[in-house]
Order: C-alpha cells, then sequence, then structure tokens
C-alpha cells in the first residue's frame, strides 16, 4: 500500500460520523472500490466524492477531484491529454453511458499527489498540486465538532473541511448536496450541526431567507471565506449568534490558508504585513496587491505569491476588496473601489446583498451601478419601503460625489453560483 505524508492521520477520524443525503455513516461505511491511477474522479453527489477523498486518504492514488459540473468537455481533454483517466459514478456525466474514460497521452502516477482546480475566475481553471499534507492546516487537537459543508467537491474550501473530518478525531461532517443549499439550516439543525463554513454569499442567503431557522441551529463555530469579508455580515452574524466564535479566512488554491482573523472585524491588523514567524505565512502588499509567501503552496508557487486580490489599508487594518482587475472602476479619470461601494451599500440595514461594477458610459468612460437584495422589514417595524431613490442618497452622503451609483437595480433573490459565490 502506498501512502502520503499525512496518512498515518488518517486512522484517527475512521470512525467519524458523516451524514450524507440526509443518512449517517462514518468513513469506513463508504463504498469502496478501485480506481485508476493517475484518475480524475467527477463527482455527481457527495458520497462520491467523499469515497474519492478516502481512497485517496488510503492509497495515495494521484487524484483530480472535481464536481461533475465544473468539467466541460473541453476540460475533459484537457485531463485526459495530462493522463488522468476519467471515471464518474453516474454515465450520463462521461456520455454514452461510460463511467471511465482512458487517458490520451497515458503516463506514470505521481504517488500521494492531489490536483485542485482553481475557480477559473480570471480565465479557465488551472491545476494546481498539493498533498494531503499541504492541504492538512489545522494540525492541533481540536474540540470536538459536527461541521457543515456546503462546498462543491474538490474545491480547496471543500478540502480543507474534509481533512479536517479525515484526520482529527471527533471531528464529524454533513454535506450539504445542491438541492439542499436553499433549507441547509434545517439539515444542519436536524444533525446538530454545531460548526459551519460558507463564502459570505452563503451566510447571506441563509440570514435573507430564514433568519429563525438559521438562528435554530447551534452553531458555536462559523467561518467565512472565498470572497471579500465586510463589516456588515459579520455584525449580522453576531447578532443571531452572539456567542459563537466567528472567523474568516483568506485562502486559495495556489497559496493555501494564508490570513485566519477571529476578532469580529473585517480586515487583519496592519501589523501582520511582513510579519515574519516561522511555519506561517508571510503576508504583504506591493501596489495595493496582496502578497502572500506560504508554506501551504501548492506545487511551483514557493516564494512570494501574486495574488491578484486589492487591498488598502483603512484605520490600522487590510481591508480585502476585490480582484485587481475588477475592483476598480476608472469614472471620467477619478478611480472608484467596486468593494468600498459594495461594503457602503451593504452597511445599510435594510440591504441583504449587493454587487458593483463599472458600466461604459460616455464622456465619463463608466460610471457605477449595483445590483441590490433588500432585506426583510423587521417585524414591527415601519416606514418606507428601500427604493433605488433612498438607496442613492444613502451612499451620496458616505461616498464622494463620482463613486455614488447611477443606476441600482433591485432583486428578490441573492445570486449564488456553485462555488457559493456571487460576486465574482
Amino acid at each position: 500500500m502506498r501512502t502520503t505524508a499525512r496518512l498515518g492521520a488518517y486512522p484517527a477520524g475512521v470512525d467519524n460520523r458523516v451524514v450524507v443525503g440526509g443518512s449517517a455513516l462514518t468513513w469506513r461505511d463508504l463504498p469502496e472500490s478501485a480506481l485508476p491511477d493517475p484518475v480524475a474522479v467527477l463527482a455527481y453527489s457527495a458520497r462520491d466524492a467523499l469515497a474519492a477523498a478516502r481512497h485517496h486518504a488510503v492509497h495515495g492514488t494521484e487524484l483530480l477531484l472535481a464536481g461533475a459540473a465544473r468539467v466541460d468537455a473541453g476540460l475533459r481533454d484537457e485531463l485526459r491529454a495530462a493522463g488522468f483517466t476519467l471515471t464518474a459514478a453516474d454515465p450520463t456525466v462521461l456520455g454514452d453511458g461510460a463511467v471511465a474514460l482512458a487517458p490520451t497521452r497515458p503516463r506514470p502516477a505521481e504517488p500521494g499527489r492531489l490536483w485542485l482546480l482553481t475557480s477559473g475566475t480570471t480565465g479557465r481553471p488551472k491545476r494546481v498540486g498539493h498533498t494531503l499534507e499541504s492541504l492538512t492546516t489545522v494540525r492541533g487537537a481540536q474540540p470536538g465538532r459536527t461541521w457543515l459543508c456546503p462546498y462543491a467537491p474538490g474545491t480547496y474550501a471543500w478540502w480543507q473541511v474534509v481533512t479536517l473530518a479525515l484526520t482529527q478525531p471527533g471531528q464529524h461532517l454533513v454535506v450539504v448536496e445542491p438541492e439542499q443549499l436553499d433549507d441547509w439550516p434545517v439539515l444542519a439543525a436536524a444533525h446538530g450541526v454545531d460548526a459551519a463554513s460558507g463564502t459570505p454569499t452563503f451566510w447571506r442567503r441563509a440570514l435573507h431567507r430564514d433568519p429563525e431557522a438559521l438562528a435554530r441551529v447551534p452553531l458555536r463555530q462559523l467561518t467565512l471565506g472565498g470572497e471579500p469579508v465586510d463589516q456588515a455580515v459579520l455584525d449580522r452574524l453576531r447578532e443571531v449568534f452572539p456567542a459563537a466564535r466567528i472567523s474568516w479566512i483568506y485562502a486559495s488554491s495556489e497559496v493555501g490558508a494564508a490570513i485566519v482573523v477571529h476578532d469580529g472585524r473585517a480586515g487583519f491588523p496592519v501589523e501582520w504585513l511582513d510579519r515574519t514567524v516561522p511555519g506561517r505565512p508571510t503576508i504583504g502588499l506591493r501596489d495595493s496587491e496582496l502578497v502572500v509567501t506560504s508554506p501551504y503552496h501548492g506545487v511551483g508557487l514557493a516564494g512570494p505569491v501574486r495574488t491578484g486580490d486589492r487591498a488598502r489599508i483603512v484605520d490600522g487594518r487590510v481591508l480585502i476588496t476585490g480582484r485587481l482587475d475588477t475592483d476598480e472602476i476608472n469614472v471620467g479619470g477619478s478611480k472608484v473601489s467596486a468593494g468600498l461601494v459594495r461594503d457602503v451599500l451593504t452597511a445599510h440595514p435594510r440591504v441583504a446583498w449587493a454587487r458593483v461594477n463599472g458600466r461604459r458610459a460616455p464622456l465619463l468612460g463608466h460610471m457605477v451601478v449595483a445590483e441590490v437584495v433588500p432585506a426583510p422589514p423587521v417585524s414591527g417595524a415601519t416606514g418606507p419601503d428601500l427604493d433605488e431613490a433612498a438607496l442613492v442618497r444613502w451612499c451620496t452622503d458616505r461616498l464622494p460625489e463620482y463613486a455614488v451609483p447611477r443606476r441600482i437595480r433591485l432583486h428578490a433573490e441573492i445570486p449564488v453560483k456553485e462555488t457559493l459565490k456571487s460576486d465574482v
């Protein structure tokens, strides 16, 4: 049997409870089947994905794991040309009733290698190489928890929760299938979830759709990541869960988990910049871009890595506002941060979610536009409904004239992608 660097930790989590499709089992109860090596598993369900993760943890098979919906025909061809056998438990995924497609350019496997697909926000998804060692960032003993995992299989955030349940005793797992996403608080409450990780959009949707159902989940740990985290969403979660620890994490497939903040505030202390601590990432700013040197980096990414994320220093905190290529809007020569405008909108007590971008405009080049989902009124509250004019007045009082949105569209529901993101 081949093993990877951290596989000795797997037996510690072997008896942890795993809830998939509403059914409770343990890691050892997951179906075991032989997999080709190297293999790309296109998971149609949480059960398929967890079984592939456990197979890798036991056997060290070179593995790329992704949700079936993320891998289109062109990417399937790329993976086969890169030496992977493609497998899918659902025969409709690969077409013609096939459950496996052989590589077009076979090659020897690389024992213990795990591959992640980037989110593709800046183009076509890329492969980033890791190991179970580099993905397992929680090493010390943890208090017993039952974790909710709503992420798409094979993403970095998914592996962060799954490695915890694989390697730590007492870390149980409740996985949310896509069709359960709208009503996940009911599932979580039914299975005793007391820790949950999700994007700000994931949390905003839960707060917007059914805050009473969310409050019935006995959460002691809430974690946010994957998108810029603003103070408004942290404060609203604190109102619902006053006794819970609320954390936000900056992480990516390329540099791993780089920043972890537990103080309930958006951003991180400016004193953390360029701080060198053995075994921990070093965070820097270069021309307003976040730069990370991390021990958890992917293959070939040693040393400082330019992340493509914009950050700014405000009142002693470093705030991550968005991607460099989308955050800056040029309005008649004046630079506007879309993230800053978004944060102003979401600070409005009647706004559940906002997205801001630039639209081409005569003379100015671009103008600021926004989309907003109003929050339901507080029970017993009176006053006019939230409308575009009210939001423009709110922004006018808090932003320079050129940064005020010229068009604001109101929507009923918060949009979300498979990645649980809506802003990128």
